[in-house]
């Protein structure tokens, strides 16, 4: 557990320069956040969070009251890198967040699906969880996705998906926020609260698969 103890040192630190972002996570597919190869991607839905987060902010998601998850932390995300779609798209590194339609169901709820046409600079969207049943673009997704090109990843993350784990509770009240939209919270001994909670009791990683993730299903945006 050392290394815990050190993560949570940086965090004391270095949480009087971070911002935490909270919000219900009412579809959790593997598709936003998406947390396979190794890194938790945030590249569509969510765009006030994508917009304002940076580098070094944490993202957490947590449980919808409605499916039974109330109170319970499904993910969360040290941001550490902060990219354009573009970006998102064409590097290497990301090639696998790329959605194959028949691939498995990983593959098919790939989450780098947008990009730029070089001549038309008009916006791509490939076959995906966010497109129409026959691949074509579904504009409500794109326009609200694309509202703000960037994309949140980190390699810091915990997600427990459809085994969340109870949040103590002296931090729901903040920390869970059951609305429509998310929470920015700025206070630094209270993220540092919550982050000492977090890295001491649990290593990073992918705990359980998403909760709706026995299906391929398509979001129609509305």
């Amino acid at each position: 557990m050392e290394h815990l103890g050190q993560r949570y040192r940086w965090v004391v630190q270095n949480a009087n320069f971070m911002s935490l972002y909270t919000y219900t996570v009412s579809r959790d597919f593997g598709f936003a956040p998406n947390p396979f190869y190794g890194m938790c991607s945030l590249a569509t839905c969510k765009p006030t969070i994508r917009a304002g987060a940076e580098v070094g902010d944490w993202v957490i998601g947590t449980g919808s009251v409605v499916k039974g998850q109330g109170g319970k932390l499904i993910f969360a995300m040290e941001v550490n890198k902060k990219i354009t779609f573009d970006c998102y798209w064409n590097a290497p590194e990301f090639r696998f967040k790329k959605p194959i339609m028949n691939g498995s169901t990983k593959q098919k709820y790939g989450d780098n699906i947008y990009h730029k046409d070089p001549k038309s600079n008009v916006w791509i969207q490939e076959d995906s969880h966010h497109s129409y049943s026959d691949g074509t673009t579904n504009y409500n997704n794109l326009n609200r996705d694309t509202r703000v090109d960037k994309v949140l990843v980190s390699y810091n993350f915990y997600y427990f998906g459809a085994d969340p784990v109870k949040i103590p509770p002296k931090f729901i009240g903040e920390f869970c926020y059951n609305h429509v939209g998310q929470r920015k919270i700025v206070d630094d001994k209270h993220i540092a609260s919550f982050l000492e909670w977090l890295t001491t009791k649990y290593s990073p990683g992918l705990y359980s698969l998403p909760l709706l993730f026995k299906s391929f299903k398509r979001y129609r945006g509305y």
